[in-house]
C-alpha cells in the first residue's frame, strides 16, 4: 500500500524570557542621576561633583540581572535653553538619549517640582514609551508620610506609568525600580558581553576623572570653562603613563588652575591618579597640562575636538 510521504514542519525556535533595552536617566541638573546610575550598575561609572552639569556626556552603564540586561544612559541635566554652544550641545545629547530608549525615567528631588522639572517633563510627553517617576533624595525626608501631599500634587498634573521613591546615595528603593524597568523592556538577547561595564574606552575615564577634581576643586564657575584631553595613554610594564591637557578659555584661568607654586595643580593630579588607579587596578604615572584657548565652549569645532559631539 502506497504511502502519502510527510514534509517535515520547520520547529520554531522557543521564545527567550530574557530582556534586553535601553534606559534613558533624565531630570534638570543636581537631581542624582549620575549618583543612581552608579548604585543601579554597582560601578563608579559616572563622575559626580555637587555643582550642576557635572555630566556632559551621555554615559552608558550595563547592568546584568537573571531576567535581562540593562543598558542605562546618564545624561547631562536637561536645562532652560542656555546660549553657549556647549549648553546646546548638552540638551541635545540628553533629546537623543530620550529618542534612543525604551524606558524612560525622570528622576526630581523629594519636595521639589522646579520650572526646570517641567521642561524636562515636557520634552517626555510626545514619547509613546514607558515613563516612569523617581523621587530620589527621600532619605532627607524623616517621614515618607511628609511625601504624600507632594507625590499627590504631581501625579495629579502629570502622568508617569509609576511612581518610586528612592535614594541613589543609600539605595533605597532600588531592587523595586530595578524590577519595574525589566517588566517593561522588550523580549531580547542581552547586547553586549556579561562582564561589560560600558561603551566608553578608559582613554575616556581618565580624561573624565581629571575633570571631576577640576569640578570638586575650583571655585564658582571656572569648572566649567575647563575640559580635559587626553594626550598620551600608554602602559609600560605594570604602569599605566596619562598625559592630560587642562584646557581653560583665559591666560587668567589658566594661572588659578595651576595654583601658587604649581600647588592647585598638584591637588587635582593628585586626587585625580588615586581615582584613576583605583578604578584601573593599576600603578598610574598621570601629567598634567594646562593650556588656553579662547572661548572653546562657544565653538563647534572646539566642542568636536574634545569628544563632545558623535
Amino acid at each position: 500500500m502506497d504511502t502519502e510521504e510527510s514534509t517535515p514542519q520547520p520547529i520554531e525556535p522557543a521564545k527567550s524570557d530574557q530582556r534586553c533595552g535601553l534606559v534613558a536617566l533624565v531630570g534638570r541638573p543636581n537631581v542624582g542621576k549620575s549618583t543612581l546610575l552608579n548604585r543601579l550598575i554597582g560601578y563608579r561609572l559616572s563622575i559626580v561633583s555637587p555643582k550642576p552639569q557635572t555630566t556632559r556626556h551621555r554615559i552608558l552603564g550595563i547592568a546584568n540581572r537573571g531576567q535581562g540586561q540593562i543598558i542605562y544612559l546618564d545624561t547631562p541635566g536637561i536645562h532652560q535653553a542656555g546660549k553657549s554652544a556647549m549648553n546646546r550641545q548638552l540638551n541635545r545629547v540628553a533629546q537623543q538619549a530620550l529618542d534612543e530608549a525604551d524606558v524612560v525615567i525622570q528622576v526630581i528631588e523629594a519636595m521639589q517640582w522646579r520650572d526646570e522639572d517641567q521642561q524636562v517633563y515636557q520634552a517626555l510627553e510626545n514619547i509613546q514609551r514607558p515613563r516612569l517617576l523617581a523621587i530620589n533624595k527621600t532619605d532627607t525626608q524623616k517621614s515618607k508620610q511628609e511625601l504624600l501631599p507632594f507625590i499627590a500634587k504631581v501625579t495629579g498634573a502629570h502622568a508617569f506609568d509609576e511612581i518610586y521613591l528612592i535614594s541613589a546615595r543609600r539605595g533605597d528603593g532600588l531592587d523595586r525600580l530595578e524590577q519595574g524597568i525589566l517588566k517593561r523592556l522588550p523580549q531580547a538577547e542581552p547586547m553586549f558581553a556579561e562582564d561589560e561595564i560600558t561603551d566608553r574606552s578608559e582613554r575616556f575615564l581618565a580624561a573624565e576623572r581629571v575633570r571631576e577634581q577640576l569640578m570638586r576643586l575650583l571655585n564658582q564657575e571656572l569648572p566649567y570653562s575647563t575640559t580635559v584631553e587626553i594626550e598620551q595613554y600608554q602602559r609600560e610594564g605594570k604602569m599605566l603613563r596619562i598625559g592630560a591637557v587642562i584646557w581653560v578659555e583665559r591666560e587668567g584661568q589658566k594661572a588659578i588652575v595651576i595654583g601658587a607654586g604649581g600647588e592647585q595643580l598638584k591637588r587635582i593630579g593628585t586626587a585625580a591618579r588615586l581615582q584613576l588607579e583605583s578604578l584601573l587596578e593599576t600603578k598610574v604615572f598621570l601629567g598634567l597640562f594646562v593650556r588656553v584657548r579662547e572661548n572653546w565652549s562657544q565653538q563647534d569645532a572646539a566642542l568636536k575636538q574634545f569628544g563632545y559631539t558623535d
